[in-house]
């Protein structure tokens, strides 16, 4: 049995891009059409992204997500954003802070792309920041770290884009 995205998804109890935004690029992907968007235009044209997007660009990664890759990225809400303790985001978008900003938005990175259904069937990856994140799958929820994974396979021009709930931190080295 063939298992595509919209399968693989219900059967984790993953929802499968319910905003207007991810839809319309999902539909064109699970049609068989190539992606048009990178994965900083397809962050940009989402809601609940803002937060991601400034980041972004505070730590000057626009380029480096926007180039051929393909990447990864476990892309955090607005929602994951709020949930830092408070005066976390302001501090870490200052310029005095961009190493640190960096180190973190590179560990929702992994080199390559990693669609869901080969994502459930690993325990680690590496990042692009150098660390590795867990992956974990628990009855119909699948983690990564202590977030867990409420949206899958929407797929850009350069990589794939998973979304999560909380903000990933690498370890201290």
């Amino acid at each position: 049995m063939r298992w595509n995205k919209f399968t693989l998804c219900a059967v984790l109890g993953l929802s499968v891009m319910s905003a207007p935004a991810w839809a319309a690029n999902c539909k064109s992907n699970s049609s068989g059409h190539k992606a048009e968007k990178t994965i900083v235009e397809t962050a940009v044209g989402a809601k609940g992204f803002k937060t991601l997007v400034a980041a972004v660009k505070a730590a000057g990664l626009v380029e480096t997500l926007s180039s051929k890759g393909p990447f990864t990225v476990f892309a955090p809400t607005d929602e994951a954003f709020a949930k830092l303790p408070e005066g976390t985001l302001e501090t870490l978008l200052k310029p005095e802070n961009k190493d640190q900003l960096v180190a973190i938005l590179t560990y929702h990175v992994v080199p390559g792309k990693v669609t869901a259904d080969q994502v459930v069937k690993l325990k680690e990856a590496k990042t692009a920041q150098g660390g590795k994140v867990k992956i974990k799958v628990e009855g119909k929820h699948v983690h990564v770290n202590d977030s867990r994974v409420v949206k899958t396979d929407i797929l850009c021009k350069n990589g794939v884009i998973h979304v999560i709930d909380a903000v990933l931190l690498p370890e201290a080295k």
